[in-house]
């Protein structure tokens, strides 16, 4: 028998929805999973449930070469190469809404990348904290790795000036 605040099992994930915009025109779109690796869930039962001070502000990083999603990926070695060559000056923020239904979403406001060269990318990821999380291929300043995206196909090919908009939805559910 389960206790007033006992969880048997719970499930977190994330959807991410991705839109490849040309020339005004939306030429792809698709939708992939997750995996939340472990310094992110260490940070989320820390802050849920401990001292550990909540981040405030996440970002959504791409990443440019073949990399497999690994539970011991971090901030600081993400196994990934973050891409740079679009001309936002910063990662795109999370805008996040209000939790809803067990779901936090930036569906009214998608993080955008326009790219400023032909690129090929292979998916992305949630960082946020440390002291540098807006720079553009940072992996120094003790930020978080919250969860990574691969796509499944392998990778995307993306066009000078093409926009690249996400939306990353987090929902947890009691199994």
């Amino acid at each position: 028998e389960r206790g007033a605040c006992a969880v048997e099992k719970a499930l977190l994930g994330s959807m991410w929805q991705w839109e490849q915009w040309r020339d005004g025109a939306l030429i792809d779109s698709w939708v992939e999973r997750n995996l939340c690796v472990n310094q992110g869930l260490t940070y989320l039962l820390g802050c849920g449930f401990s001292s550990v001070t909540a981040i405030s502000a996440w970002y959504v990083a791409i990443y440019d070469n073949n990399h497999t999603p690994a539970s011991n990926n971090t901030y600081a070695t993400p196994g990934f190469t973050e891409a740079t060559n679009y001309s936002e000056a910063t990662r795109p923020t999370w805008s996040k809404g209000s939790v809803t239904n067990r779901q936090l979403t930036n569906s009214a406001n998608k993080a955008s990348f326009t790219f400023s060269s032909a690129a090929t990318i292979y998916g992305a990821a949630l960082v946020g904290g440390g002291t540098a999380a807006t720079t553009k291929g940072n992996v120094a300043g003790g930020g978080k790795l919250f969860n990574i995206s691969a796509f499944s196909s392998g990778s995307k090919g993306m066009a000078s000036s093409d926009v690249l908009k996400v939306t990353v939805a987090l929902t947890v559910q009691d199994v």
